[in-house]
């Protein structure tokens, strides 16, 4: 029995220590917006938080969030966007989406982390990849939202 918390929620599943903790979001828990796609890491398309730190489940032990913090793209607003999911729409990031809740994940880590990213600093936090090449929609949005979110 693996017990953490996932959007704000106590979870207990009863899986194996070391099945990835984007099968149990997946299939266990049924929170689909965190997505497969390599299987090793290397995209991004599984990205989440726990405990505030980014992380790519599809590697990650479910058993190595014991008594921690979860927060999927479900998780990010309760009910309306969030004004990060807002600007990706107004950009018109998204071509064919796959990847996309792994890359709002990780730049809402890297604006909670840094609140005013430069260009660069946008450039070294979203390693995701995108078959889309919508990367300079990716960097507008989140230096929109960073300029909306100081005021």
């Amino acid at each position: 029995m693996v017990n953490f918390k996932l959007n704000g929620k106590k979870i207990s599943v009863d899986v194996e220590n070391e099945m990835p903790l984007l099968w149990v979001i997946r299939d266990e828990l049924k929170l689909t917006g965190t997505k497969y796609a390599c299987g090793i890491a290397a995209c991004g398309a599984c990205s989440l938080s726990v405990n505030g730190e980014l992380v790519r489940s599809c590697v990650l032990p479910v058993s190595s969030v014991e008594g921690k913090e979860v927060i999927t793209i479900e998780g990010l607003s309760n009910g309306t966007l969030s004004t990060l999911q807002k600007k990706w729409i107004e950009h018109q990031v998204p071509q064919c989406g796959f990847c996309q809740s792994g890359m709002i994940m990780a730049a809402n880590n890297l604006l909670k982390k840094n609140p005013n990213p430069t260009e660069n600093d946008i450039k070294s936090a979203m390693t995701n990849l995108c078959r889309c090449g919508t990367y300079p929609r990716v960097k507008k949005a989140i230096l929109e939202t960073a300029s909306e979110l100081k005021g």
